[in-house]
């Protein structure tokens, strides 16, 4: 009971501040009210100040202007301005009577907003008023304008009749001297003679003056007729004013209408607030009586809730108790959930991570299919495959921006590389990329492959190409420490021969040649400065052969570094300003691995090209002179020639220039379509090489798009029963029906083979 009284205590105290609120509202009500009329009054006085500074201006024009039509029309309008006073008086006294009205409490008065709408109209109805008043005075001042300029035409008409009325007196009084004189000169009959010449020359003179006299009295008639049309067109304006202003008059009129309408409606619209107030006050003094005696009944109703509020506050009790436990159990129970939501958070982690390896795994495998399915797409096009190497930089590049790195990789794929050349960066598509960290090794895995096709009976050509300095000798020759293709290959042939020695038998004959100056030369002849020819073979086959090339047969890895030494030292190096150690000349080696099957007596015959390019330079950066020059020259024409060739492959020309050079013509048999031929670009990054560069890069992407159709192998059924004969063929035929190279003669190839092994073994 006492919790209901306190309830009912606090809602009477709501109720009161509700009144005192109400209240506060018709206070403020009231005062806005006050603020409305005292700015009533204010536009009255300034109406009255307006009416007032309007009968000056009045005044002041009547004081001016004379007894004309315009005096009249101001005083029509004094006498208006009055009756505008006289009723703007009659406005005072209805604004003092609403004044005291609006003494009278008034509480929520729902007309605050017409009455601002009526004071909007009073005050569009005032500027009305200001507006016509403008024009008012523009008119007067516009009359006053016209009257003076009549005035300023009269004085000028009266000026010029002054001056013809002297100018006719002066021309009478100038006719009275000549009758005078005529009738003096008639009464001297004896100067007759004299008088008439006199008559003569004083009547001509009159004549003159007498025209001068009618020709000025007909310039002031002109100017009387002018003075005349002005002055009609002053009058036809002041009638067009007069209408104006009969036009102003109606507005005033109109507007003072409206004024007084509005002035009736305004008061009908406040006695309609009055009313609207004491219903208001009705209505909430009812409605206060109607919450009151719903206050007294839900007094009743607590009253009565009271007695079943005691179960339900048992109930709240003990539901507040176990809430206070699940509260002070609530961090165990907040760190439990923690956990399980961290391990399934990392379940889940981990479950992604293995889901991105496989999806990563199955990328890669299909990547890998893919190359796979290109290679072998392009392996039956007969397409040359191309390879890129970019070296790493070196301090023969220099620092600065010059020596910055301008070639960058794709993540995602080994075979593109981008270029920036010029601010652009130009992308190119290969069968492989190697970058600079990438070992011999790596690059021999790729190209292993060709490598062993040699003995499966397939011609095969392996060429660097690339720019001086760009690291072509070092990818086919290498190092003592890191040996290139060249060595590798030459090994896997023999772990190849060795894991086949049980079925086959091989011979392995090894020569090495260089194209220098457009002369071709044996690295491994007795005299290397001799220069030999390429020619057809005799058994009308087509193919090309070397007559006089030296061909040593090599059994094991020692034979092949004597062999390597031994042609490396008659090869033709000299240093350039690009280069140190820069290749002048063309370098080949041609491997010939013969095979017999003991078994069904199939004899297979592959070559390997390796050959190395020297390398395309620009004679203005090399710093070339003299003889340096000259071979530079030779370079660039067999590679220009090189390039004419994959043209015309490119484009399918019936005619391809193989002649054109020594390097095309020797490359003929693997340019032609029956050799598996793969082209390594070698590439500088540094940025000062960028043309060059970019220039290889272009030739590798025409030489890969170059076809030359499918590969046959090199194999026919023979009777070869021993090793012996296979050791004996190979060093004693003369010309073999293959591509193979020929000496003239049996006997002088053995006994120059044997000089050499000699030589060589004295070397080693």
């Amino acid at each position: 009971v006492m919790a209901s009284m306190a309830h009912l205590q606090k809602e009477k105290l709501r109720l009161q501040e509700e009144l005192l609120e109400l209240q506060e509202k018709l206070a403020a009500q009231e005062n806005n009210e006050m603020s409305l009329s005292l700015q009533m009054q204010g536009q009255v006085d300034t109406l009255k100040a307006k009416l007032l500074e309007q009968a000056q201006e009045i005044s002041r024009l009547r004081s001016e202007l004379g007894g004309t039509d315009a005096e009249k029309h101001r005083d029509l309008l004094a006498a208006e301005n009055e009756r505008l006073r006289q009723e703007m008086k009659a406005c005072e006294g209805e604004l003092r009577e609403l004044r005291r009205q609006q003494q009278a409490p008034c509480r929520d008065c729902p007309h605050l907003q017409e009455n601002a709408g009526l004071q909007e109209q009073l005050s569009q109805l005032q500027r009305e008023a200001e507006e016509t008043r403008a024009k008012l005075v523009e008119l007067d001042l516009e009359v006053q304008q016209k009257t003076n300029r009549l005035a300023e035409v009269e004085l000028r008409l009266k000026d010029s009749l002054a001056e013809r009325a002297e100018e006719e007196e002066r021309l009478s009084r100038r006719l009275r001297d000549s009758q005078e004189t005529i009738a003096s000169l008639k009464s001297q009959p004896q100067q007759i003679k004299y008088i008439i010449k006199t008559v003569e020359v004083e009547s001509a003179k009159a004549k003159q003056a007498l025209c001068e006299t009618q020709s000025r009295n007909q310039y002031l008639q002109e100017q009387v007729g002018m003075q005349k049309q002005v002055l009609k067109e002053m009058e036809q304006q002041l009638q067009s004013s007069q209408k104006t202003e009969a036009q102003l008059r109606a507005q005033i009129m109109m507007y003072e209408a409206e004024l007084e309408r509005a002035h009736g409606q305004m008061l009908e619209e406040m006695q309609a607030m009055e009313e609207e107030k004491n219903r208001a006050i009705e209505e909430a003094f009812s409605r206060a009586q109607v919450e009151m005696k719903a206050v007294h009944e839900n007094l009743a109703g607590v009253r009565t809730n009271l007695l079943t509020l005691q179960p339900a506050l048992r109930t709240l009790t003990h539901d507040y108790n176990s809430l206070k436990r699940q509260v002070r159990d609530f961090p165990l129970l907040l760190q439990e959930t923690l956990r399980s939501a961290r391990a399934e958070i990392s379940q889940a982690i981990e479950e992604v991570h293995s889901t991105n390896r496989e999806l990563l795994r199955k990328y890669r495998r299909e990547l890998q299919l893919r190359k796979k399915c290109h290679n072998e797409l392009v392996r039956l096009k007969g397409n040359i495959r191309v390879f890129g190497r970019v070296r790493p930089i070196t301090k023969e590049d220099g620092e600065g921006p010059d020596a910055a790195n301008a070639v960058t990789f794709d993540a995602d794929d080994d075979a593109v590389l981008h270029l920036l050349h010029k601010g652009k960066q130009v992308s190119f598509e290969l069968d492989k990329v190697f970058p600079p960290q990438a070992s011999q090794e790596e690059v021999f895995q790729e190209v292993q492959a060709l490598v062993t096709s040699c003995i499966d009976g397939y011609n095969v050509c392996i060429f660097a190409y690339g720019q001086t300095g760009a690291g072509k000798t070092y990818t086919m020759e290498g190092t003592a420490a890191n040996p290139g293709i060249n060595q590798r290959a030459l090994q896997l042939l023999f772990s190849e021969v060795r894991s086949k020695a049980a079925d086959w038998d091989y011979a392995i004959t090894v020569s090495a040649a260089e194209i220098y100056n457009e002369a071709l030369r044996d690295l491994l002849g007795k005299e290397p400065q001799e220069k030999l020819e390429i020619k057809l073979c005799p058994d009308g086959s087509g193919q090309l052969y070397v007559p006089g090339l030296t061909e040593f047969r090599v059994q094991s890895v020692e034979d092949i570094n004597k062999v390597f030494e031994f042609g490396h030292v008659k090869r033709v190096t000299e240093c350039t300003n690009l280069n140190e150690h820069s290749s002048r000349s063309h370098a080949l080696l041609i491997v010939t691995v013969r095979g017999l099957d003991r078994s069904t007596g199939l004899r297979t015959t592959g070559k390997l090209n390796l050959v190395d390019l020297a390398g395309s330079e620009r004679v203005g950066r090399s710093g070339a002179e003299g003889s340096r020059l000259r071979e530079a020259q030779h370079i660039n024409k067999s590679l220009s020639a090189l390039g004419d060739v994959i043209y015309a492959l490119r484009s399918r020309q019936g005619h391809v220039p193989f002649r054109n050079s020594k390097l095309t013509y020797l490359l003929q048999d693997s340019l032609s379509g029956d050799s598996k031929t793969l082209m390594m670009v070698q590439v500088s990054p540094a940025e000062k090489n960028t043309s060059e560069t970019l220039c290889s890069l272009k030739f590798a992407e025409r030489v890969r798009s170059v076809e030359l159709g499918p590969v046959s192998r090199k194999a026919e059924l023979s009777s070869w029963p021993s090793q012996e004969h296979l050791e004996g063929d190979s060093l004693g035929s003369a010309a073999p029906p293959g591509r193979g190279h020929a000496s003239p003669s049996p006997g002088h190839l053995s006994n120059r083979s044997a000089s050499i092994r000699r030589k060589l073994q004295t070397s080693g």
